[in-house]
Order: structure tokens, then sequence, then C-alpha cells
């Protein structure tokens, strides 16, 4: 009986592993999903140069907007970052960029030379307000509805099929709610 019982655990440990293996690792459920969106107020990367010294999420109170938490040590941030130029030069959202765990200067240089596709970057040099929104790795991407509400997760780098079909869609819909 002794000999079967750690045949019997890796074979349970094997399943849930197995069981694993089908699921999609970008559709991490979050418990921020339907609840407001963690307050913070950080320092303004752009403080100095004439944008508002700090932010906080109220600011972007009745609007729907994105947001993407990045950082130019993340190689899948530099994949997305040339569809969230994009995407801010249409219009359609508004993006605040958390930049995370980063060097200012180098931030600054590297969104001088990719593009700025955000309203606002507030600057997370400690990472506690990555921690607050629950996240696992750079980037992800939240979309946040005109009351403050996280309504959608995405992690991973944003791609054109990820947001044609998932966060566009949303944003249409969020802001015809009233």
């Amino acid at each position: 009986m002794k000999a079967l019982l750690p045949l019997a655990l890796f074979v349970v440990i094997g399943g849930f592993l197995y069981m694993g293996l089908d699921r999609d690792p970008r559709l991490v459920p979050s418990p921020l999903i339907d609840k407001p969106a963690p307050e913070f107020d950080l320092p303004e990367l752009y403080a100095s140069e004439g944008a508002a010294a700090r932010f906080a999420p109220a600011q972007m109170q009745g609007k729907v907007w994105l947001f993407n938490i990045w950082g130019t040590w993340c190689a899948a941030c530099r994949v997305e970052h040339p569809l969230l130029v994009d995407l801010a030069n249409q219009g359609i959202v508004d993006i605040v960029g958390l930049n995370y765990k980063d060097d200012q200067a180098t931030a600054k240089q590297w969104l001088k030379e990719l593009g700025n596709p955000y309203v606002a970057v507030p600057v997370d040099t400690e990472g506690r307000v990555g921690i607050d929104w629950g996240f696992y790795g750079a980037p992800e991407t939240f979309v946040v509805d005109k009351a403050g509400i996280v309504r959608l997760k995405h992690i991973g780098p944003v791609t054109p099929d990820v947001l044609q079909n998932t966060i566009l869609p949303m944003v249409a819909e969020l802001r015809e709610d009233t």
C-alpha cells in the first residue's frame, strides 16, 4: 500500500498538469474584472516637461480608456508598440502607459524613438501599482470604463486580431453605455 501512494500522487499531479495544456495562458482570470480600478497616485514621466506632475486614474473619470503596463526592458512591449502608436494616432481611445520598474531616461528615449501613444505615463519604479492591478508580466493591457470599472485584462502584446476582435468592440460598447 505504501508503494502505491507515491504512484497515486504522481498520477493526480500529472492529471492536473495535463488538463492545463489546453488552456490559453493569456486568459488568466482577473479578480479586477467588473470591479473599480485600483487607485494610485504616481509621478508622471514627463512632469518636468510641462505635463501634469502626477497621475491618478480619477483623472480619466468619464472616459473609456486603456491601461497598458510596459517597460523598455520588455521585448514584447516593443512588438506591440507600433500598434499602440497607430491606435493613438486614430484617436479612438486614450491610452495610459504605466512605465513599470524602468529607468526614466531610458523610457523617455524609447518613447522619443518609437513614438508616444500615451496620454499619460505614470512611473511605477517600485512595482507596487503593478501588483495592485494583478500584473503578471509586461505587457498587459486593461480596458477601463467611464465609471472606472475594469472590464477586460489582456496578458501579452496586443495584436491586430486582439485589438479588432476584442478590445475595440468592447471600447465601442462601453462608449455607448451611459
